[in-house]
């Protein structure tokens, strides 16, 4: 089967390699000629323009678009469109909002084109592992790409699956996310309160890989964790700076809207927001007001 890629930051070009070794044809567009010339160098064809993308498709055509979400996405759909003919299939393949994909789903429909949602996860890993996909769209055209997600996925049969209609796959990509945040953070304090508990001098990479076998925490999370602390077990020149791709938020406020209480997912995502203050007036509010009332001392910033 051949398919035509637009986006082809880290996780596309890998996406496109794995294709191309499965034997799919692929034909690749980036802004970045760079990146198309990396693509070409593992087999894949490259493209300079998303018109010479789709004139080197055969009809039906299969787009998959693997750009940031919000505006990028609907600018790449509106540059496509004039390029496309009756019944060729667009794939959101990024971390966009369940809401948006099913306006564009209806959009896209309209105008005589199919449209599918693809939440991906597997991120750098998934030329090697393969990719956990989470599938949104008709019925039929879902199986017409059933050759391509068999590549891509971990196995023919396991770890991708269509989960609903149009805006349903990016919807349980966007829970899968938010349960990454909890996961994340709950190792994250964890890990910390071992580190603290300096009278044992305890090996924070030995109890990963303890962890990683037979436990009932063990996880892809924990063995990607494991390599972290091999190799850096002090977290030496990391910020503690976590950044979100959104879908954090949104799934807290979807459970709010839901509500479904989701105290840990949301949690997860303050403590990330926290992360980014390095300048936090709350807590120097907070510790003003611990001195008001109890007298508890304060700790001074050092001069600058």
């Amino acid at each position: 089967m051949e398919l035509g890629m637009v986006g082809l930051g880290k996780m596309g070009a890998f996406m496109v390699e794995r294709l191309v070794r499965g034997g799919h044809r692929v034909v690749g567009y980036d802004r970045d000629a760079g990146a198309v010339a990396r693509i070409v160098s593992v087999g894949a064809e490259g493209a300079d323009s998303v018109a010479s993308l789709a004139g080197k498709l055969g009809k039906p055509r299969a787009i998959w678009i693997m750009v940031p979400s919000g505006a990028p996405v609907d600018e790449t759909i509106a540059a496509l469109i004039p390029h496309l003919s009756k019944d060729d299939i667009l794939i959101d393949g990024g971390n966009s909002n369940y809401k948006d994909t099913q306006h564009r789903g209806v959009s896209v429909k309209g105008q005589g084109f199919q449209f599918v949602d693809v939440g991906t996860s597997g991120g750098v890993w998934g030329l090697k592992e393969g990719y956990s996909m989470m599938v949104g769209g008709d019925k039929a055209v879902v199986e017409h790409l059933t050759p391509l997600f068999e590549t891509l996925a971990p196995a023919k049969d396991k770890g991708w699956g269509r989960v609903g209609p149009s805006g349903a796959g990016h919807f349980v990509k966007m829970v899968h996310n938010g349960i990454e945040y909890g996961m994340m953070q709950a190792y994250a304090e964890g890990f910390a309160i071992l580190k603290k508990k300096n009278e044992f001098g305890l090996d924070m990479h030995q109890i990963s890989e303890i962890w990683r076998t037979g436990s009932v925490v063990r996880s892809w999370l924990l063995d990607l964790l494991s390599i972290a602390l091999k190799d850096n077990p002090e977290m030496a020149g990391i910020a503690p700076y976590v950044v979100d791709s959104g879908e954090g938020r949104w799934t807290v406020a979807e459970a709010v809207d839901l509500d479904v209480p989701a105290p840990v997912i949301t949690l997860s995502l303050l403590q990330r927001l926290t992360s980014r203050d390095t300048e936090s007036y709350s807590d120097k509010l907070l510790a003003a007001m611990r001195n008001q009332f109890g007298g508890h001392a304060i700790k001074t910033e050092p001069k600058k």
